[in-house]
């Protein structure tokens, strides 16, 4: 348990390798003069640790901006979304999967339908300090979603919540607690969200761990877990490279990532939200 609480903490940031990883971050924000239609603007909020805050290597592809495509400013306001989203942690933060889940996302959708990602993930954080609200890297965990499904339902209709969380809870006293802090937790999302039919889609860990069996126990709960919750399903990462700290997704990985949280959510959840014509 020792060596994977010194791996999570010396691996969480980059190394000095990485010291250009902000070249291509957007050097100004855009925002739309005019606010989409709300009932035409679907919310999907990420959460979870650090593979859903980002720590792959943000490209020039990643910040082109799509005018169907929106998230928030630091204050709450409504922008057209470029990697990174992650507002809370500008040590660490790199390319997630929400750029490439809505770009995904928008191919299978009617073209009068926007998609809105909201982040809300901090890197570090185990499943129980997300259910007890506890603070996390100067963000309090649940309060924070809160916060932001409330900006969310300014702006839009809550669809879902992609979820990648686990790494801190790969250890001998956390795992057997883990099936039943995710059915907790779950519940408690869509009880925040006010729709206790609300899809929640996770991610397997990496298959690239130094800790092999700890995280493929977690991803066995993870893949179990849809059997009794069926608003729930998962993407599988066992092809996923990381980015040479055995920890995290690297730039690829992360984009595919986005498109497979996208591909099951349009597969298994689309057709009972909405009739494609």
């Amino acid at each position: 348990m020792i060596a994977i609480s010194l791996l999570l903490l010396s691996t969480e940031g980059w190394s000095q390798n990485d010291k250009d990883r902000t070249k291509f971050f957007p050097k100004e924000k855009s925002y739309p003069k005019k606010f989409p239609s709300k009932k035409n603007t679907w919310v999907f909020l990420m959460a979870g640790q650090s593979n859903m805050a980002g720590r792959g290597w943000v490209e020039a592809q990643d910040t082109v901006p799509d005018k169907r495509i929106f998230s928030i400013d630091s204050d709450g306001k409504l922008l057209y979304a470029k990697e990174p989203l992650n507002l809370f942690e500008p040590s660490y933060v790199g390319l997630d999967c929400g750029v490439s889940f809505a770009r995904s996302l928008l191919k299978e959708i009617p073209s009068k339908i926007n998609v809105m990602i909201i982040h809300t993930a901090v890197g570090g954080s185990n499943i129980r300090q997300w259910i007890d609200d506890s603070t996390h890297r100067n963000v309090k965990l649940l309060t924070n979603f809160k916060e932001k499904v409330a900006i969310a339902k300014k702006y839009g209709i809550i669809k879902g919540i992609i979820w990648h969380q686990g790494e801190a809870d790969a250890n001998a006293k956390r795992i057997p607690l883990y099936e039943k802090n995710l059915s907790t937790l779950c519940t408690t999302f869509r009880s925040i969200v006010g729709n206790d039919q609300l899809p929640i889609i996770m991610g397997e860990l990496g298959a690239f761990s130094k800790e092999p069996q700890a995280f493929e126990a977690v991803n066995k709960i993870i893949r179990n877990y849809p059997n009794q919750d069926p608003r729930s399903d998962f993407i599988t990462t066992a092809d996923l490279q990381h980015k040479g700290d055995s920890l995290h997704f690297n730039s690829a990985g992360q984009r595919l990532m986005g498109e497979r949280y996208a591909k099951i959510f349009v597969d298994k959840f689309l057709k009972s939200i909405y009739i494609r014509p």
